[in-house]
């Protein structure tokens, strides 16, 4: 009786050990029919083009075993775009092409980008993401159940106004502004005196059209599409704020692939967010984008010169130097004590250390 005693225990632990070993070990699973992929913007948008892309480039790299569907304007979200990085972890979504605004409710380093007048340069935002800066946001974002794959981009935040152009941080006391949901953006434009508000773009249109809000604060993608000159003659070309994209996915789901089509996903990824990252830039980079879109990738359908473009639709373009840059960042430096807390001072120290390398 001993010896078989101990044999079913020897079974036992066996069948433990397999048990463990299924439980924490990738397994293959059949594909689904559909990836849902969530996207803030409509696909007209430079965002939304560089998610078709995206889905696009998964699909060709694996032989169309990953078909993905952009989901628009937030409709996965019913418009709570700050809900996504949540509902992607839990594996309620498979994957997101998203800023960091939006993820920074999870991931309170991606704030980083947010500080006012704090990066600037494309050369900054490049330093910061390629450097120790962008590996502790994605070692963040893992933590939280997220897989981050590449950088995108929705470019540096500008400000147009209908009342009058913005040339000082005096010039913004007193004017309502929609902003996004971000604590941060509202903590920036109070510091300036300004009146904050947070809406969606729907109801911000129509705010613009009553004269209930004076200004608001977008890439030039954005505006570019959404026709901001419609509703505001003046813009200040400022680069206050940077406004990365990062493509994700559930960290759950990512570790049911093979290492195969890990790595076909994370290659269309790099690519999708070259190709996404130089139609934001187009006509802004000296010319280096505009290069890029026609030779890697044969497109032609943007503006080139989106400066030119808003001065022909009668747009007042202001463009500040760094002297007037800094007035603005003296203005905001309580929010640089508040916030360095809440984003972690070893980031914000990474920051300092890419931008001077």
């Amino acid at each position: 009786m001993g010896s078989n005693r101990r044999f079913y225990r020897f079974l036992m632990v066996l069948w433990c050990m397999a048990a463990l070993i299924s439980a924490f070990a990738p397994t293959s699973h059949a594909f689904k029919r559909e990836y849902k992929m969530q996207v803030t913007v409509g696909p007209n948008y430079y965002w939304g083009r560089g998610a078709a892309k995206f889905a696009e480039l998964v699909k060709l790299k694996t032989a169309g075993r990953i078909k993905i569907k952009p989901y628009y304007g937030s409709s996965l979200l019913r418009g709570a775009q700050l809900k996504s990085s949540q509902l992607v972890s839990m594996g309620v979504i498979d994957c997101a092409l998203d800023s960091t605004i939006n993820i920074s409710p999870v991931i309170p380093e991606c704030n980083v980008f947010s500080l006012p007048f704090f990066i600037n340069t494309y050369d900054n935002l490049d330093r910061l993401e390629n450097g120790k800066t962008g590996s502790l946001i994605f070692s963040a974002m893992k933590k939280k159940g997220l897989k981050p794959l590449a950088w995108g981009e929705n470019g540096f935040r500008q400000i147009t106004c209908s009342k009058k152009a913005i040339l000082s941080p005096a010039d913004l006391k007193g004017l309502t502004v929609r902003v996004v949901g971000s604590p941060i953006f509202i903590d920036i434009f109070r510091t300036m005196g300004a009146d904050p508000v947070n809406m969606n773009w729907g109801d911000a249109i129509t705010a613009f059209q009553q004269g209930v809000v004076d200004a608001q604060e977008n890439p030039v993608g954005i505006l570019l599409s959404a026709q901001i000159w419609q509703y505001h003659r003046r813009v200040t070309f400022w680069n206050y704020m940077a406004d990365p994209l990062i493509f994700y996915w559930s960290l759950r789901e990512w570790r049911t692939f093979s290492p195969g089509i890990q790595k076909s996903i994370m290659a269309a990824a790099v690519e999708a967010g070259r190709y996404e990252k130089a139609l934001v830039r187009a006509g802004l980079d000296n010319g280096e984008s505009l290069l890029i879109l026609e030779k890697e990738f044969n497109e032609k359908d943007v503006i080139p010169d989106p400066t030119a473009y808003m001065k022909g639709k009668n747009m007042r373009v202001i463009e500040l130097d760094s002297d007037k840059r800094a007035q603005f960042k003296r203005a905001v430096a309580p929010v640089y004590e508040k916030w360095e807390k809440k984003i972690g001072k070893e980031v914000v120290k990474s920051a300092k250390q890419d931008m001077a390398k």
